[in-house]
């Protein structure tokens, strides 16, 4: 897991083996901050990293100066990992939090400038999530969810739908909430 922009561009961070995820690709990764850092100063935005897993993404946000990041993952060993590696890396803007992120979307409040959920491809309610995003507000004005998924999976229907980009088995796909 590389970190590809900002204070810590090139350091390579070693998470467990153990653990259950399936990080974002540093071709996708490299390519989704080129489409944030056209539209956004990152140093201002708040972030909601679900499904947060190794923290590829937040360490990502991090390193790009982004001013808070909270990180939520249901796996204690995920939680343990992004918490130890903040701390050691000391971003102070990180928060972590486990727990149930279609349990704790419904009970957020707050806003956020992006948002980016990268749930377990086999999940069957992906598509609540721009739905939920939308229903507690979660959104500032202006503000972005991504939702990286299988390449297979549509989301076009879903409300706040803006575009898909395809980056071989996975897509992002982009919500915009007025």
């Amino acid at each position: 897991m590389r970190i590809i922009g900002g204070k810590l561009k090139g350091i390579r961070l070693q998470p467990p083996a153990n653990l259950p995820v399936r990080p974002t690709t540093d071709m996708a990764k490299e390519a989704l901050f080129n489409i944030l850092n056209n539209k956004y100063d990152l140093e201002t935005c708040a972030v909601l990293d679900l499904f947060c897993g190794t923290g590829n993404l937040t360490f990502e946000f991090a390193s790009r100066g982004a001013e808070s990041i909270l990180a939520v993952d249901m796996d204690y060993g995920c939680v343990n990992w992004v918490k130890n590696t903040a701390k050691q890396y000391q971003f102070d803007q990180i928060d972590v939090r486990k727990g149930d992120v279609f349990k704790l979307l419904k009970q957020m409040t707050g806003s956020y400038d992006l948002i980016f959920a990268d749930p377990p491809y086999n999940m069957t309610n992906i598509p609540q999530i721009p739905v939920m995003v939308e229903a507690q507000q979660l959104l500032k004005p202006n503000g972005l969810l991504i939702v990286e998924h299988q390449s297979n999976m549509k989301l076009n229907s879903q409300p706040g739908y803006t575009e898909t980009r395809k980056y071989g088995n996975s897509s992002f796909s982009f919500f915009e909430f007025s």
